[in-house]
């Protein structure tokens, strides 16, 4: 069972969503390989101004399937790499999308869940939302850049606190933070969603123009590309070793 990806265009707004409900919206190689194909789709259309990622039912993301993180435990080294890499390329390419993004963030964003959605130029958030890091308090060193994402949407002390010492936040306390743009009632997202895409949108040559211009400008993409290429060999060694007791437990 993987998620599957939908992808539809409302007024030149690009939704694509992570339909995956008995597995929590979570990521596998193939969902994964879906997003960067939907994102290839949304790239290739010019009557696109903006794109919108969000989850199916009361779930963002989960973050990475866990029989594929288990799988990676035993896999050769080279095996392990590629296999991460395939799952990292899921949020590296919304990172890369050539419109303007935002992640609607309807329900927990777990994990790799939570670097898809901070992948995202722009994220709202239902207020009763989850944001949870969800690596360390399972025994595994995050990937993906984690720390850099959560850094680069909030400041260190946030990437801190909820990286290294578990904590979590609603979507409410997200917004109070930085980490999200906006809060709002679950039923209000799509909505709100909407309203602050649709303008830009509707120019969609200028839209894409101002999205390379706003990645040029701020933090270079191949400071994320390092922080990846850090944090993948401590999550290798971290899904390798016997979990702890309390982690295993979990």
């Amino acid at each position: 069972m993987t998620t599957s990806v939908r992808f539809d265009v409302r007024s030149n707004v690009a939704w694509i969503t992570l339909d995956g409900v008995d597995t929590r919206n979570s990521l596998d190689q193939n969902s994964a390989q879906a997003l960067v194909d939907v994102c290839d789709a949304v790239d290739d259309d010019p009557s696109v101004g903006a794109v919108v990622i969000t989850g199916a039912g009361s779930t963002f993301c989960s973050g990475a399937d866990r029989s594929a993180l288990r799988n990676l435990a035993s896999a050769q080294p080279h095996e392990a790499y590629e296999a991460l890499d395939s799952l990292y390329s899921a949020f590296r390419r919304l990172g890369e999308v050539t419109v303007p993004s935002i992640a609607a963030i309807n329900g927990a964003a777990v994990g790799a869940g939570l670097n898809l959605a901070l992948s995202a130029d722009v994220r709202l958030a239902a207020e009763d939302a989850l944001l949870v890091s969800g690596f360390a308090e399972n025994g595994i060193h995050p990937g993906g850049g984690h720390f850099h994402l959560l850094e680069r949407a909030a400041g260190r002390q946030v990437a801190a606190a909820l990286g290294v010492f578990g904590r979590r936040l609603t979507g409410a306390g997200a917004a109070a933070t930085g980490l999200v743009w906006e809060a709002v009632p679950v039923a209000d997202l799509a909505e709100a969603v909407q309203r602050l895409a649709e303008p830009v949108a509707r120019d969609p040559e200028l839209a894409r123009s101002l999205a390379n211009s706003l990645r040029l400008t701020t933090t270079p993409s191949r400071a994320w590309q390092a922080a990846i290429e850090v944090e993948r060999a401590r999550q290798m060694w971290s899904l390798s070793r016997p979990l702890p007791l309390d982690a295993a437990g979990r």
